[in-house]
């Protein structure tokens, strides 16, 4: 017996609904800011409602990114051939924003959240509440992330509990300091001994003006699960020389 057209579409429908709601991307960054670089500015920064976070580095983020940037914006013309304003082309990095309509459940982390609080700290000014930070990071990177809520911020703290930083750092004899500069390279092998793969970094300037090391970009598989070497190189806004202020 054949299908019609009508029955074969409607046993199609459930696959297209699991093929749309797949986001597409290469990996994730692991994003994790030195907090006293982000309070040591001209802006400053706040503490959250909980008290002063932990000399250690915190979580910014898990970020679904392309491993190659894909023009995104294309404007059909309509007409008989079906032809595209190549000129409105423009180019997208990572996806973001893929589900407003799924906001994030306290409910649904409730059993992460000491663990948030310690190691995915707010420092803006804006509100103090920690929980708006990581709901604002859920809504624009999570839900693009193929992971439920519990397992989109879990999977970030088990590579964060994984790989400390700060302790990699330390052993290398990079530690916080008012005086003292680092070579930029001798930050980067240290982390790749440390974690057995390359990162990416990022600088920022003191309110003096020098430089000083912001965010690790540490690059992982997209389950969420495995770091992997940065596919990607950065421009990050560093020097040779680069401070690690106290916090």
């Amino acid at each position: 017996m054949r299908l019609s057209v009508v029955a074969v579409a409607l046993l199609l429908l459930p696959l297209v609904a699991v093929l749309a709601s797949a986001e597409q991307f290469d990996f994730f960054y692991l994003v994790q800011q030195w907090p006293g670089s982000f309070c040591d500015t001209q802006q400053g920064c706040c503490f959250p409602d909980t008290g002063k976070p932990a000399a250690d580095f915190g979580i910014h983020g898990l970020w679904p990114n392309y491993a190659k940037c894909r023009s995104a914006g294309e404007r059909e013309l309509v007409g008989e051939m079906g032809l595209v304003d190549m000129g409105l082309r423009r180019k997208k990095c990572w996806p973001e924003y893929c589900n407003d309509g799924n906001p994030l459940s306290l409910w649904e982390i409730k059993d992460l959240v000491k663990q948030l609080d310690q190691s995915w700290p707010t420092l803006s000014c804006k509100s103090g509440k920690s929980m708006e930070f990581w709901s604002y990071e859920w809504r624009k990177h999570g839900t693009c992330s193929d992971l439920d809520q519990h397992g989109y911020f879990a999977a970030a703290l088990a590579l964060k509990a994984r790989y400390n930083l700060t302790a990699i750092l330390a052993d290398a004899g990079i530690v916080p300091s008012d005086d003292d500069t680092y070579f930029l390279s001798s930050i980067s092998d240290a982390i790749a001994e440390g974690t057995g793969f390359k990162a990416n970094l990022e600088c920022n300037r003191d309110a003096s003006g020098e430089t000083q090391l912001f965010q690790v970009y540490q690059c992982v598989d997209r389950s969420g699960k495995r770091l992997i070497d940065c596919p990607l190189p950065m421009q990050g806004k560093c020097r040779d020389r680069v401070k690690l202020p106290p916090f």
